[in-house]
């Protein structure tokens, strides 16, 4: 099957640069702010540049045990970078691969805007509407966290 795509934008006051390092550093944040979706995460792999793969471990919540991903690029002058997953989740399963890029755009309110898009190859006669949807609404979950996180306390990821 050939690859498909899925794309999201979501607004937040956050500033884009505090919202890219917190996504960056989300093996930190997840298990502190979502305890009841993520029990725990660790960078296995790397110092946190390119090339590093971090582990996040779910609880009963997630339909799978965990997910392994690797930082594939970072620009850090434009709040961009892109994830491939290498292990776990879905993979095998119902996607051959899935990797994801993440832009964060500055507004003039102060905010941003993080645009999303996903690439991902089903296996063959595996249809992925519902989780399609599932994914959106866990990313928007991610971002809505990690901004809600960075408003009360001002002076994280700065």
């Amino acid at each position: 099957m050939s690859p498909s795509t899925w794309t999201l934008e979501i607004e937040s006051p956050a500033p884009a640069a505090r919202l890219f390092k917190a996504l960056l550093d989300w093996h930190n944040l997840a298990p502190k702010l979502l305890p009841n979706i993520v029990a725990s995460a660790a960078g296995v792999q790397g110092d946190g540049s390119v090339g590093s793969v971090r582990q996040l471990n779910f609880t009963s919540a997630m339909p799978f045990g965990y997910v392994k991903e690797r930082l594939d690029f970072v620009d850090f002058d434009k709040f961009e970078c892109k994830h491939s997953l290498v292990e776990g989740g879905d993979l095998g399963k119902k996607i051959e691969s899935a990797s994801t890029q993440f832009k964060f755009e500055q507004t003039s309110k102060g905010g941003c805007v993080c645009k999303v898009v996903t690439t991902y190859k089903p296996l063959p006669g595996v249809e992925n509407k519902d989780e399609v949807a599932k994914a959106k609404e866990a990313v928007t979950g991610t971002i809505k966290a990690a901004e809600a996180y960075l408003l009360a306390n001002p002076g994280t990821y700065a």
